[in-house]
């Protein structure tokens, strides 16, 4: 029961985030104007300015930086406006103007405040999933996606491929070279990997050497067209720079569901260490089978 509670919580969250600025401009405006019509009612005995900062700190973190500062603005007018027609006296006539500069100020500095730490948040999130060396997706985040795409594979019954890949004599590379230039390796090859594929293609480093592409909605006849033109390129990379690496690839299909994630690691795995087997340098393809 936690656990649902807490996957429909973060479905909310998800679907909050894909909102665009237009609808956080007028959910901002909305909620501020309802703080406000409250405000005013309640009369000016009742200090209210602290439910301004609930539209305020929501549009910051989901709209960004520029519309939270937009909603302190509408918010500082409401609070002026609910106060001026809720007659609340002063002693002098600046006291209100001064009280809402200040108001201002303060619901000002939240909005930034919220969406520094939101962009703060966004960098460690991105840090965590990402291979700080190459740049593709470490393997934790790749299984995230791959269980995403598994459960779309389920909804639209369109199929995945799943590309499972090995450096050869990277070994060599490392021995004579040094460990500076295996860096560089690694780094080219993801650099290329990626500028040939799709930007909904995922490219991974699983540990060491090994690297896995995730090519949403991609059959096995498409599969082998854009695979065979990352190999090109990854060669014609490792050629230019006279670094003796090769590609051993396993490339496997996915039609039916699979039951378990490593189940399906398992099969893409074995396909590349066949052709490892086999001489390296080559493509091996299939079918996903239970």
């Amino acid at each position: 029961m936690h656990n649902k509670k807490e996957a429909e919580l973060v479905n909310v969250i998800m679907r909050l985030e894909q909102r665009g600025p237009f609808f956080w401009v007028v959910a901002g405006f909305v909620l501020v104007l309802g703080v406000g019509i409250v405000d005013l009612l309640t009369g000016y005995e009742l200090a209210f300015s602290l439910f301004y900062f609930l539209p305020v700190s929501l549009v910051a973190w989901f709209g960004g930086r520029n519309i939270g500062i937009a909603i302190s603005v509408v918010s500082g007018i409401c609070w002026f406006g609910a106060d001026h027609f809720a007659g609340h006296p002063y002693s002098h006539p600046a006291i209100p103007y001064w009280n809402a500069a200040i108001r201002f100020s303060v619901f000002l500095t939240v909005a930034i405040l919220v969406s520094a730490l939101r962009r703060a948040h966004d960098h460690e999130k991105e840090l965590a999933r990402i291979d700080g060396l190459t740049g593709a997706v470490n393997v934790r985040f790749f299984y995230e996606l791959l269980r995403m795409e598994i459960d779309r594979t389920q909804r639209t019954q369109r199929p995945f491929t799943i590309v499972y890949l090995d450096l050869d004599n990277f070994k060599q590379v490392n021995d004579h070279n040094g460990h500076s230039v295996g860096d560089k390796v690694l780094y080219a090859v993801v650099d290329r990997a990626k500028s040939q594929l799709r930007r909904i293609d995922v490219v991974a480093r699983l540990g060491g050497d090994e690297f896995a592409f995730l090519l949403p909605e991609t059959d096995q006849s498409e599969a082998r067209v854009v695979i065979s033109k990352v190999q090109i390129g990854m060669l014609e990379e490792m050629r230019r720079n006279n670094w003796p690496v090769t590609f051993s690839i396993g490339v496997l299909t996915c039609f039916e569901v699979p039951k378990a994630i490593d189940e399906l690691i398992k099969q893409a795995d074995a396909l590349m260490y066949s052709v490892k087997n086999s001489g390296k340098n080559a493509i091996r393809y299939a079918i996903y089978a239970e």
